[in-house]
């Protein structure tokens, strides 16, 4: 088929298929329905995503979807070093806008601008998060074919275009500015806190049936003195790192125009799943009384929490777990140390602790404090 030589917009097989409709006449064309499939409901990964924005929800923060278009601009504004890896992007080939040139690396990016979009028109607490994909592009990527639109792709076609796709992992990011908890008639309030952002995080992995340890570290945007790393505990992936929580770099903060101290967060929720067990986690529970003990430690400031917790839940098979409750530093601890105060539940599977199980569960957990940190107790 020929168009004529004054028809310029004739181009491609479909400029044919739609000049042939408009002179049939659209409304002579029937329309049909295809038949759906039966439905199968939700995957693994769909359920547990959907249980994720259950408790984000419950934990009062507001689901916002924020556009995936950054620049280089925008990881200077983040404070990330030059050598920073989500500095590097997946650029595309028509962007909205040059100063937007690839896709985002991070959910911090949009959160933060919802956040200051917020805060600039009058609303003093702001509570965001938001799961949505980041674009991570493999180290050998290479850019994506263009194809005709003539005919379907061949196999080796739609295997070129698999290839060049870049990881895009499901992220959990969020942002706490304002009063966590608000002034009212019945007393003040309290501002949001680095300790809010991971303690949500953590509601997200117990949701999953995730154990994770936090610890501490250092990461851009996070104040270098008030960021925790989330680190899978334990299965075949225990030790990967799967976010970070904490304080809002007060730079970046001032950069964005947020008031106060900011709490942010953000964890590879795609890695949560693959950690997370296929239905729930393994029953292991015993219907015998628990016993309760309560230790304190003076250690040196450098010492984690989390490091000296996992040391005393591993000293003996009795202890079911370790909680921190206390840390504090002033009269009557040496200058260099801090004190750390631990509950531990003691129970066992089969049959009532005896006076001296629980005697001897508490000396395994002070021997361990002892050898590893050189933990007095208090």
């Amino acid at each position: 088929m020929t168009p004529p030589t004054w028809r310029f917009d004739l181009n491609d097989p479909y400029d044919f298929v739609e000049e042939a409709l408009r002179s049939a006449g659209y409304e002579n064309v029937p329309s049909v329905l295809p038949t759906p499939t039966g439905g199968r409901g939700l995957s693994r990964d769909q359920e547990l995503r959907r249980r994720v924005g259950h408790v984000l929800a419950g934990a009062g923060l507001t689901e916002v979807t924020t556009l995936p278009f950054v620049g280089p601009a925008h990881f200077d504004r983040l404070g990330l070093p030059a050598d920073d890896a989500r500095r590097r992007q997946v650029l595309l080939a028509n962007p909205l806008s040059t100063e937007e040139p690839g896709l985002t690396t991070t959910l911090l990016v949009g959160l933060l601008r919802a956040a200051s979009l917020n805060v600039g028109r009058g609303h003093d607490v702001v509570e965001i998060s938001e799961i949505g994909r980041v674009f991570l592009p493999a180290e050998d990527a290479t850019a994506a074919p263009i194809y005709g639109v003539d005919a379907r792709p061949t196999p080796e076609q739609l295997a070129a275009l698999d290839a060049a796709l870049p990881y895009q992992p499901h992220h959990v990011g969020l942002v706490l500015v304002g009063e966590r908890e608000r002034s009212g008639w019945d007393g003040p309030g309290r501002p949001a806190a680095w300790s809010d952002a991971v303690s949500v995080l953590r509601r997200v992995a117990r949701v999953l049936h995730v154990d994770v340890a936090v610890r501490a570290a250092q990461v851009a945007p996070y104040h270098p003195g008030r960021c925790a790393e989330l680190v899978l505990a334990d299965g075949p992936l225990a030790g990967t790192v799967v976010g970070h929580a904490g304080e809002l770099h007060p730079a970046v903060a001032a950069e964005h125009g947020l008031p106060g101290r900011v709490g942010i967060g953000e964890i590879d929720l795609d890695r949560m799943l693959a950690a997370a067990p296929a239905i729930g986690p393994k029953p292991s529970f015993s219907a015998f009384p628990v016993a309760k003990e309560d230790l304190a430690f003076l250690v040196a400031e450098e010492v984690p929490a989390e490091s000296l917790r996992a040391v005393l839940a591993s000293a003996n098979e009795l202890i079911e777990s370790v909680r921190l409750f206390d840390v504090y530093t002033g009269d009557q601890v040496p200058e260099g140390q801090r004190s750390l105060a631990f509950s531990l539940r003691l129970r066992a599977p089969d049959r009532t602790l005896t006076d001296a199980d629980i005697k001897s569960a508490r000396e395994a957990a002070v021997h361990a404090a002892e050898t590893q940190f050189s933990a007095t107790l208090r």
